[in-house]
């Protein structure tokens, strides 16, 4: 399906699309993010985005945008158009009404109820329609949306803020603050482009977190999720000052039920031993449309989903401090015994965020 010989230009306008979709990080969830711009000859005539589930598609936008200029156009999008109607109408077929002469499109749309068709529905109509050998960045940008479609799970960031020696808090409990402003401050933009934030029960007593994203910029909330095992979770703690939904999953049913106002869920997912099934979790959030989550969790927690393979990503904060022995550790591993148990990791990025270090790790690919 790919066209063996995109030219700079067309890379170009494929990279203002995937600009324009980044528009919409804080925003788009549960749906991709995406960009498009209209070209006539190498004049940009229109573009858009998507900025909100439930409103226009970006190729609605930026065709409005272009008013009559849009026939006879080329596009190029940042994803494949659709060809269903959801909430709203299939863009393939706004662009075939449009008159446009030419579709480039960044990537194929992972949605099996797209997957290609968007494509053959621009071609069926006489359109020359075809996916970019590079896709600028607009893979990553819609990470989760992907794996949700492709696997059933969203993709998984689990963060963790810890001294140089892999301390999370002092022997006391006191953990505020490890890092700096400018680290925290990153933070907060991971909590803006998720769907959802896990925390464990542990945490939520501990530090009180609002657990909600302080941007200065539009943002959709992400649903707060608290794992609280045997039913510890106080009515008052801080995160219920906050607007936006909480969800509560306990390990036993009896601890259902217990107290909260009306935004505040409470299920009940075990596991085979007793404690809160942790996969069963990430499917229930699959389940609800969540692309992206983020753990911010103590070691208990942390550990639970690296120990069973669920997180795709890791991201430390580490400053430039110690705390010592008596300091709390990052994860506890409850299955490892020795060296062969250990699971690898990659890292795959590290840059300074003001005093601090931000190493990402992904899962080793070594077996």
């Amino acid at each position: 399906m790919n066209t063996p010989d995109h030219s700079d230009r067309d890379l170009r306008f494929i990279t203002r699309a995937v600009e324009l979709a980044k528009r919409g990080l804080y925003t788009t969830k549960p749906n991709p993010r995406v960009g498009c711009v209209v070209v006539q000859g190498d004049e940009i005539v229109g573009e858009g985005w998507h900025e909100r589930a439930g409103e226009s598609h970006a190729e609605i936008h930026a065709l409005s945008a272009a008013g009559d200029r849009a026939k006879g156009s080329e596009i190029f999008v940042s994803l494949e158009p659709c060809a269903h109607a959801g909430r709203t109408g299939p863009c393939a077929q706004a662009l075939v009404d449009a008159g446009v002469s030419r579709v480039v499109a960044a990537m194929i749309d992972p949605n099996p109820q797209v997957a290609g068709q968007g494509i053959e529905m621009l071609r069926s109509a006489g359109i020359a329609a075809e996916i970019s050998e590079q896709d600028c960045g607009a893979v990553e940008l819609n990470a989760g949306f992907c794996k949700r479609m492709t696997s059933g799970r969203p993709f998984v960031r689990l963060k963790v803020a810890a001294t140089m020696d892999g301390r999370t808090a002092a022997n006391d409990g006191s953990s505020q603050w490890i890092t700096g402003e400018a680290a925290r401050a990153e933070v907060h933009q991971l909590r803006a482009r998720s769907c959802a934030i896990v925390t464990g029960i542990g945490t939520v007593r501990e530090d009180n977190p609002r657990l909600n994203a302080r941007v200065d910029e539009d943002v959709v909330q992400p649903l707060r999720v608290v794992l609280d095992g045997n039913g510890q979770l106080d009515p008052t703690a801080r995160l219920f000052s906050e607007s936006g939904d909480v969800l509560i999953v306990t390990s036993r049913a009896d601890d259902e039920g217990y107290g909260f106002d009306a935004r505040t869920e409470q299920l009940c997912l075990t596991g085979e031993d007793g404690r809160v099934d942790v996969a069963g979790v990430l499917d229930m959030l699959a389940e609800r449309a969540c692309n992206e989550v983020l753990v911010e969790a103590g070691a208990g927690v942390a550990g639970a989903f690296v120990s069973r393979g669920l997180v795709d990503e890791v991201w430390v904060y580490q400053s430039p401090d110690m705390l010592g022995t008596g300091g709390r550790g990052m994860f506890v591993m409850r299955g490892i015994r020795s060296i062969g148990d250990r699971v690898k990791f990659e890292l795959t990025d590290v840059s300074r965020i003001g005093r601090d270090l931000r190493l990402i790790y992904s899962p080793s690919k070594e077996g």
